[in-house]
């Protein structure tokens, strides 16, 4: 059954990850539908593509806990564009991941009848799952990036697509490490461990002390041992530079980059870092890995009650099982980091068979996911127009 050639889709990106999911899902659509036109929030990859972005994706990337203080600002723009969306209402409307941003917005416009997707689900499995009575009131469709999240929502009665995660299909199953070494300076022999204490300057604040203990630890019993430490701006790099002066430790042998942190990962031997989206990157990448994590106590508190998972670790998670060692909160220490890290060094096995596992599960991920986030868009739009002729 066709659809109309003029479809217009509202559509709603945060950040700069959700700005990349939504410019390779709107050129799947333009592929499928040359027509199709989009507005919205987005940034300078969909805007790129012809999104007519309403008001600047920056104002929703403060969103989250540093967010409180902005809550009238940030209601007041989903305001404005609820008011804009139900005066011109579109043929569909995706929100893209910032779920306390989304799936407030999406409940306003299904419950006016607009057709609404979700891409990106909320960790609603993980922890909070009573927010998956406002995902039914919100949602008309889910789109996964994971098979378990998918497997969730069934027994929840939410329809939902796995559509596989883009960077599966972006980063390729084989890549020349050594070809990776020289372009980072590193030797092209040896052991080199990656450091990867966090994107954020929170999270560097609380673990750039950890690491650089665990570096140290791991140098003293292994000198021929190097590390590589990427950094995602200047001021993390920094805050990391301070925490190797508190302690010494500028005669690691360590080589520290701005930016290219997955060139790092994919030229190191182990990786060693924080909880976080880097994981499945590193798991993409077939790194034996040891992942830790530390918040405050006061926010570990607060959350504790409504975590649903015993396992933290995004390739644990995916795995089913404890494929890798995480450590989290008191567990999290330089000695028993540093043990696992060098667990791998002295069972070459346990390593090999870690990236055994972690190639099978690049390849369930691998699963062409713009394409299919279209294809389940361009299916709802079709069943919305088989509804209203019967």
């Amino acid at each position: 059954m066709a659809i109309k050639s003029r479809i217009r889709i509202g559509i709603v990106a945060g950040e700069a990850s959700g700005d990349m999911l939504g410019a390779g899902l709107i050129r799947a659509l333009r592929e499928r539908m040359p027509g199709v036109s989009f507005e919205g929030i987005g940034g300078a990859q969909m805007m790129a593509l012809g999104c007519r972005s309403l008001f600047p994706m920056e104002q929703l990337s403060i969103i989250g806990l540093e967010a409180v203080g902005k809550y009238p600002e940030i209601n007041g723009l989903r305001n404005k564009l609820a008011d804009h969306f139900l005066k011109n209402p579109p043929d569909l409307f995706i929100g893209i991941d910032v779920p306390d941003f989304n799936l407030v917005l999406e409940e306003k416009l299904k419950s006016a009848g607009i057709l609404t997707m979700h891409y990106v689900s909320p960790t609603v499995w993980a922890w909070r799952r009573y927010r998956i009575h406002r995902i039914k009131r919100a949602v008309d469709h889910m789109l996964t990036l994971f098979p378990f999240e998918a497997s969730f929502y069934r027994r929840h009665h939410v329809p939902v697509s796995f559509v596989g995660h883009p960077l599966a299909d972006q980063i390729e199953e084989k890549y020349d490490v050594g070809a990776l070494r020289r372009q980072l300076h590193l030797p092209p022999k040896g052991k080199v461990v990656a450091l990867l204490p966090g994107s954020r300057l929170s999270e560097l604040r609380r673990h750039a002390d950890l690491f650089v203990k665990t570096a140290l630890w791991l140098h003293r019993r292994h000198p021929d041992m190097c590390f590589v430490a990427p950094f995602v701006s200047a001021e993390t790099r920094e805050v990391f530079e301070r925490a190797l002066y508190r302690h010494g430790a500028w005669f690691l042998p360590l080589t520290i980059v701005t930016h290219h942190s997955r060139e790092a990962m994919a030229a190191s031997d182990i990786v060693l870092l924080a909880s976080g989206t880097a994981t499945l990157e590193a798991a993409l990448l077939k790194k034996p890995m040891v992942v830790t994590y530390k918040m405050s106590w006061l926010s570990y508190l607060l959350i504790r009650p409504f975590l649903h998972v015993n396992l933290y670790a995004l390739p644990n998670i995916l795995a089913g099982r404890a494929l890798v060692p995480e450590f989290m909160q008191s567990k999290a220490v330089p000695e028993t980091l540093g043990k696992a890290v060098e667990l791998y060094i002295s069972h070459p096995d346990k390593a090999k068979s870690v990236r055994k596992a972690l190639a099978d599960i690049h390849h369930t991920l691998r699963r062409k996911a713009n394409r299919r986030a279209a294809d389940a868009a361009i299916n709802l739009l079709k069943a919305r127009k088989h509804s209203k002729t019967i």
